[in-house]
């Protein structure tokens, strides 16, 4: 029983550690949200496409693709192509922004518009007012 009760907690430890992870405050008061664990399951055309999204006083000041597995040449047309249409707005209007894919990677920038949709939500759940 005892080793059930460890077992608990340090699952739920495990899982406190990754959601702080999730989203850190920075000293100039922006907030950074890591998708890597919320869009674990959100694939792109090979793998896992997380983002990182950087948004202070409410506004979104930029989203950056992070280590992934896409062809080279495909992240290239997507951080060209919508990467930037997040920048500057305020975090519910780019919530309700619909970006178009990039013909020729769609995979990948659908999974790249997911995990920005799941980033903006937790940042609207869970940042301190």
């Amino acid at each position: 029983m005892k080793k059930l009760i460890l077992l608990a907690l340090i699952a739920l430890g495990a899982q406190t550690a990754a959601a702080q992870d999730v989203m850190t405050k920075q000293k100039d008061g922006s907030f950074v949200v890591n998708t890597t664990t919320l869009g674990k399951d959100v694939k792109g055309y090979k793998a896992a496409t997380p983002v990182e999204i950087t948004i202070k006083s409410d506004k979104v000041v930029k989203v950056e693709a992070l280590e992934n597995r896409e062809g080279p040449k495909y992240m290239n047309m997507v951080r060209k192509g919508i990467m930037d249409k997040w920048n500057g707005l305020k975090v519910k209007a780019a919530q309700d922004l619909n970006v178009d894919a990039v013909s020729g990677a769609t995979y990948t920038s659908n999974a790249i518009k997911e995990n920005v949709k799941l980033g903006l939500k937790y940042y609207s759940e869970h940042k301190k007012k």
